[in-house]
């Protein structure tokens, strides 16, 4: 009984912090937001919209005592579902994450090749976190985002103008916000080009929503692929440590990548 009740007040705890935060950024919702994502759509893919993205190229994972270098392909599509396959000399790792069924799935599988199934919770972190211009096709298609501008910052002194979306609760109960919360997508675009250099959002552990461990990615090595501009550096961060390192050497753009390829059972 004690147990739960702990459990009871922290979740109440962690929802009453989440409400002034949700309402500040409903608040703060601005057409510039906007206008400055649609221009870093137009520089990112200026003749046409991004459908999907294959990438392929060396990876470098680090997890723990886990040092490994080897080779990593990577698709998405508009539709928010991804795919990321990693073969290391240890064997190979994937992750499959389809937000377009209802609902949405995920799973996970290591070298052992045994499946996990993606906690609920951390279904709504941004899938297509390795093609920027797929995750903001996304976020600005999909029905109750909301993009608020915070400002001009520098980052690693690099000016850049910094976005923040998430998805607009629908009411104010505490499942919204929690989605709201979970939702939430820091952007952060190069003053001068407008394309995307960095971006953050968090996951969580499988049994605990509200305990927020960062991810942020970084792009860099813009290359022009059909037209479109394609991050061929992409490094992600886990809780400001480096946890893998891609460096793509081919890229395909709107190659026609079935939904059937993201299919979770």
């Amino acid at each position: 009984m004690r147990v739960a009740l702990a459990a009871v007040l922290a979740v109440i705890l962690s929802i009453s912090i989440l409400l002034p935060a949700a309402a500040q950024r409903t608040a703060s919702t601005s057409a510039q937001a906007v206008q400055l994502l649609q221009s870093a759509l137009k520089a990112l893919a200026p003749n046409a919209a991004t459908t999907d993205v294959t990438l392929s190229g060396s990876a470098h994972y680090i997890a723990g005592s886990d040092d490994e270098t080897g080779t990593a392909t990577l698709e998405a599509i508009a539709a928010g579902a991804s795919r990321v396959d990693l073969s290391l000399p240890s064997g190979p790792r994937s992750e499959v994450r389809n937000l377009a069924g209802d609902p949405p799935k995920g799973v996970w599988s290591g070298t052992d090749g045994v499946a996990h199934s993606i906690a609920g919770h951390n279904l709504f972190a941004e899938p297509s976190w390795f093609s920027p211009a797929l995750a903001i096709t996304r976020e600005l298609s999909s029905s109750g985002y909301i993009a608020s501008y915070v400002g001009a910052e520098t980052l690693d002194s690099q000016d850049v103008q910094h976005i923040s979306l998430s998805r607009q609760p629908a009411d104010p109960s505490a499942d919204s916000l929690l989605i709201s919360h979970l939702t939430q997508v820091e952007l952060y675009l190069d003053s001068s080009t407008l394309l995307p250099v960095a971006m953050t959002f968090n996951i969580h552990p499988d049994d605990n929503a509200f305990l927020d461990i960062p991810i942020e990615v970084r792009f860099s090595d813009y290359r022009s692929v059909n037209g479109a501009q394609v991050p061929f550096h992409v490094q992600k961060f886990l809780n400001n440590g480096l946890v893998l390192d891609l460096q793509f050497q081919n890229a395909a753009i709107n190659s026609g990548l079935s939904p059937t390829e993201f299919a979770v059972q």
